[in-house]
């Protein structure tokens, strides 16, 4: 097993100093990857339910929000060398595919090939309504982008058409280094999102999840991979542990055991003295989670 961390870089805490010395404390403590979320926009008000906590709100200060994850990431690829670069998630049915796949490939490009695509659906209503975007039949349009965004990757001349986007015959360079292009790794825990996976995915994403809740829903999984003849070695399984219970090296056993290849623990912080504390905490388990 891997371990991950997801730090957002929200404003603020993240300066142009603060993201940099992100990228170069968790490339020197040995972590595998670190992964920006995505929200355009935030609300003091709102009616739809977060769904990582009790009350159904996101919380944070009214003048807290999350940097652009592709700046941030060029930004934190420029400062790194080695570790994978992702989007945790990336809220596809509200962005136009195809500058969503000239960012990733760009990304992909000057990373030299670090990237993965975390993907989701979206939660917040009201975020689409100020984008001008349908809610309704959110998950059908990802899938329509995820078809958009892989023929600007793999294709020299590239189209699509169905009934959500229409890509007349173009071309999109520069192509992203890896091939046949960057992993794309759905988020979510309903059963909806595992379908999404196991049709179209190269790996899935949970979210803020227990041992045994992860262990379920990769049983779902796998059921859904068989039916629809894929193996489960086809992708690769990503999760962040519940952040309201301690990571120990028996967290990381009992996820391994579950069938999760890389653990991405959520690491908030209020400056860099704090965010530096914080990773040190975490690191040690790396070498430990190496030997599972």
């Amino acid at each position: 097993m891997q371990i991950g961390v997801i730090a957002p870089a929200s404003s603020p805490v993240a300066t142009p100093e603060y993201v940099r010395a992100l990228g170069v404390a968790v490339e020197e403590r040995g972590f595998a990857s670190l992964w920006a979320p995505e929200h355009v926009v935030l609300f003091d008000e709102y009616a739809s339910k977060y769904p990582y906590t009790q009350d159904g709100k996101i919380g944070g200060a009214p003048d807290m929000g999350p940097l652009e994850p592709f700046v941030a990431l060029s930004f934190l690829a420029s400062a790194t060398k080695r570790i994978r670069l992702g989007t945790g998630v990336l809220l596809v049915p509200q962005r136009n595919p195809v500058y969503t796949a000239k960012s990733v490939a760009s990304l992909d490009w000057l990373s030299g090939g670090r990237v993965d695509v975390g993907v989701g659906v979206g939660w917040l209503r009201e975020e689409f309504a100020a984008l001008g975007v349908p809610w309704a039949r959110r998950g059908d349009r990802t899938r329509s982008y995820v078809n958009v965004l892989r023929t600007l990757w793999r294709d020299d001349v590239s189209q699509y058409r169905d009934e959500f986007y229409e890509l007349p015959p173009c071309r999109q360079f520069p192509k992203p280094v890896q091939k046949p292009s960057p992993p794309i790794l759905f988020g979510g825990e309903s059963d909806a999102a595992l379908a999404r996976v196991a049709e179209v995915g190269d790996g899935w994403y949970g979210f803020n999840l227990k041992p045994e809740i992860a262990r379920e829903r990769l049983a779902q999984l796998n059921g859904r991979l068989a039916a629809a003849g894929r193996k489960r070695s086809e992708l690769r399984v990503f999760a962040t542990p519940n952040w309201r219970e301690p990571l120990t090296a028996d967290t990381l056993a009992r996820f391994a055991e579950a069938g999760v290849d890389q653990l991405i623990p959520s690491v908030a912080a209020r400056s860099l003295d704090d965010l530096l504390r914080k990773l040190d905490r975490v690191a040690p388990l790396v070498d430990a989670a190496a030997k599972l």
